[in-house]
């Protein structure tokens, strides 16, 4: 088979994230503070240790070298070391799901994400806010 093309090369869109309450911000921010940490920790260690990353990726997927290898090459490239997600893609996102539910009305970006705590982690970590 030939590949014609990549998703994440043709348009911004989110393969994950973290979504939460309202309540449970309110009720527990230093735990959604640790994940999102520990979330960047890993993706900066995905980017950092390729070997490793496909070792774990072996062990925990039980897969061949190969699906592993291609599996690393493929996540490598669609996330990111500080825990943001471009607003384009998190538009498309949210489109999408409009889309899907059939939401009619403009949804603004801060109506459905929250990024205080996010910025607080990654200020926490040392990474600069774009």
């Amino acid at each position: 088979m030939s590949v014609l093309a990549r998703g994440h090369e043709l348009f911004p869109y989110a393969g994950g994230g973290l979504a939460t309450t309202t309540r449970k911000i309110k009720e527990k921010p230093e735990e959604i503070k640790r994940v999102i940490k520990a979330g960047i920790r890993t993706s900066r260690y995905i980017r950092a240790d390729r070997d490793g990353t496909i070792q774990f990726l072996l062990e925990w997927q039980r897969s061949d070298r190969e699906v592993a290898t291609v599996a690393y090459e493929f996540l490598s490239k669609v996330i990111n070391e500080d825990g943001s997600m471009p607003e384009k893609g998190f538009r498309f996102l949210i489109e999408d799901i409009k889309e899907s539910v059939k939401v009619p009305r403009e949804v603004s970006f801060n109506e459905v994400s929250d990024l205080a705590i996010l910025r607080e982690a990654q200020r926490e970590l040392g990474i600069k806010e774009k």
